[in-house]
């Protein structure tokens, strides 16, 4: 997953998505790089902050960002997980409103920050650049609507199985005797606001895989002992909302 924005990578988000620096080419790349510069940012620090206004946006080279919101009552909702070469905090910075969420690196992260003038100007200098970021979006809307359907569709369990699933193949540590580490610090609370479901359901289905031996949790760590049982459940097995 590192990327440290070389000439070709940063390289795969997930099986679904093509994250935004793999859809330019090496000479809107190099643009970018030129025009931005590599941070680093430590565990638990903010990258973008909800509703402050910002004259820049990033790419991210490395790591994992968790995207949040916090309503006016003071509930805070995970809207998604970003991941190596996508593009981060580009609707603030080019229309110039407020920030509409928090980015917070759930691990070390590095991201290219790009200033919003001098990516307009790489823009318009490389259309690739303008028709990557209308893909990114039409990308984000279409997970949006899928993500929707789901919910209707498929039991929680069902979700919260592909959910793991995805996360230990992107960010899983296997070890020696084949058992996946998620090597990512989410709550019980993240997974549901990730899902669309209540912590309380959330907390009971986790409650029933440790008893059947699919997976361990912990406070804010999760290891995935059985993946055949977790495809199973995902692609159709019993469970509650």
């Amino acid at each position: 997953m590192t990327a440290d924005f070389r000439e070709n990578g940063p390289l795969g988000h997930g099986p679904s998505r093509t994250p935004f620096w793999n859809l330019v080419d090496a000479t809107a790349r190099q643009t970018l790089r030129e025009a931005g510069k590599v941070t680093e940012f430590t565990p638990r620090e903010h990258l973008l902050r909800q509703d402050e206004f910002g004259d820049h946006l990033l790419v991210l080279g490395r790591g994992c960002v968790k995207v949040t919101t916090v309503a006016a009552a003071g509930y805070q909702a995970v809207l998604a997980l970003r991941g190596p070469g996508d593009l981060l905090g580009e609707q603030a910075a080019l229309d110039g409103g407020p920030r509409s969420a928090t980015l917070t690196a759930l691990i070390p992260v590095q991201a290219l920050v790009i200033p919003a003038e001098a990516f307009r100007a790489a823009a318009h200098d490389h259309p690739v650049i303008t028709g990557a970021v209308r893909q990114v979006l039409s990308a984000r809307l279409r997970d949006a609507d899928r993500q929707r359907t789901s919910v209707g569709a498929d039991p929680l369990a069902a979700r919260l199985a592909g959910l793991l699933l995805d996360l230990a193949a992107s960010h899983g540590r296997r070890n020696s005797d084949g058992v996946v580490d998620i090597d990512l610090p989410l709550s019980q609370d993240d997974f549901a606001g990730l899902v669309l479901g209540s912590r309380r359901t959330v907390s009971r289905v986790l409650e029933q895989w440790r008893a059947e031996g699919w997976v361990t949790t912990g406070r804010t760590h999760v290891t995935v002992h059985n993946a055949d049982a977790l495809k199973r459940m995902r692609e159709g097995g019993p469970a509650g909302r």
